[in-house]
Parts: C-alpha cells; structure tokens; sequence
C-alpha cells in the first residue's frame, strides 16, 4: 500500500479513518463528514502526496489536519458569538456590566490604529500565525510581531483608562 492510490486502497482505509474520525469528534456524523472532507482533500491534491509514502499515514495527516482546523474555526466563532451576546442562552440577557464592558473593548479597538487593528484582527481573531500575517500584509515578520505587541500594550492602555496617543510618523 505505500505508492498505491487505488480505490481498492482507499476503500480499504476508509473504515480506519472513520474509527479515528469518531475518537476525535466523538459523533457519528460530524467523523462522516470529517471523513468525507478528508478524502475530498486527497483526491483534490494527490499530486502533492511524496513518492513511496505511506497513503494510510498521508490520509490520518489530513484528516487530523482539518480535525484541528475545524476546531479553532469553531472556537474563533464561539468567541466571537459570544463577544457579541449572541452566544448565550435565549433565557439568560447579558447582564447591564457585560454590554458596558463589551461595548468598552470594542470602543477602545476601534480607538487603534487601522494598522494595529489590522494585525489584531488577523491574528487573534482569524488565527493567522505571524507569518501569515506577514505575508498577507507584505511586511516582515518582525515587523508584524512588534506592530502586534505595540498594540496590545496600547489596548491595555486603553483599557486602563489610559489615553493613549498613536505615535507620530516622520514623513520625508
């Protein structure tokens, strides 16, 4: 099996995806489309899979690849729903200090820079590593890191009540 994509060979690894496709998700339907998910990926990219390696290894790889995946999706739309009340159950109303405090951060972002913003957003919430973010904003990656932490440090600031200044750029 260790060069053979067939569909005898994918049959065949079919029911040890789903054994591990359930282990990880521990639903029944949620492993079937993880499962089917998975072998869509392979067949859409089999011309990416190294000579001689092992298919069984190739496809636990990316099926446990999009397992992880899907869940920090699922985690940044929780928070997400849940930074906006949303989340939460219908009996229970955000109590009157939590919509203050909601309304408070997301003021104080908005008081950030469209730069610092941007690296915030791109990281923390869509989850994008430092690299990525890099390469999405065409910066160093140096450069992302400390934009990232000059921001944090000023939304800390911000909430703390401090008033915080952006820095002034020397324009030439």
């Amino acid at each position: 099996m260790d060069n053979d994509f067939s569909d005898d060979a994918l049959r065949e690894v079919i029911p040890r995806l789903r054994r591990f496709a359930v282990s990880l998700t521990r639903n029944e339907s949620s492993a079937d489309d993880l499962v089917q998910a998975c072998l869509e990926r392979a067949l859409s990219r089999r011309v990416t899979r190294q000579d001689g390696g092992d298919l069984r290894a190739w496809l636990f790889s990316i099926l446990y690849r999009l397992f992880i995946d899907s869940q920090r999706r699922a985690k940044r739309y929780a928070g997400l729903l849940t930074l906006f009340g949303v989340g939460s159950d219908e009996d229970s109303v955000p109590s009157t200090e939590d919509v203050v405090l909601t309304r408070s951060a997301l003021d104080n972002f908005n008081r950030l820079s469209a730069e610092q913003r941007a690296l915030l957003m791109l990281v923390t919430v869509e989850g994008l590593s430092y690299q990525e973010a890099a390469d999405a904003l065409d910066v160093p990656i140096g450069t992302v890191m400390s934009r990232i932490s000059r921001a944090r440090k000023a939304l800390r600031e911000l909430t703390d009540g401090k008033v915080v200044h952006p820095p002034l750029q020397v324009l030439k």
